[in-house]
């Protein structure tokens, strides 16, 4: 049985990877989504851009998940 891969993201959704950041950061905050998604390091604030099927492969866990109304 295949694994399903959660791929629907929202804005202001925090994740962790399984690799640290060069500045020691693990946890990232969610700031767009689209076919490629922004991220933003919550220890240094830097900002990133990768392939919404790139994080699938990188997250660890969902740390907060922010719910739309």
């Amino acid at each position: 049985m295949m694994n399903k891969v959660r791929t629907n993201y929202n804005v202001g959704d925090i994740i962790e990877f399984k690799k640290e950041h060069p500045c020691g950061g693990k946890q990232w905050k969610i700031i767009r989504v689209g076919v490629d998604c922004k991220l933003e390091c919550m220890t240094c604030k830097r900002i990133i851009i990768i392939p919404r099927i790139d994080i699938a492969k990188k997250m660890k866990k969902i740390v907060f998940e922010n719910i739309p109304n």
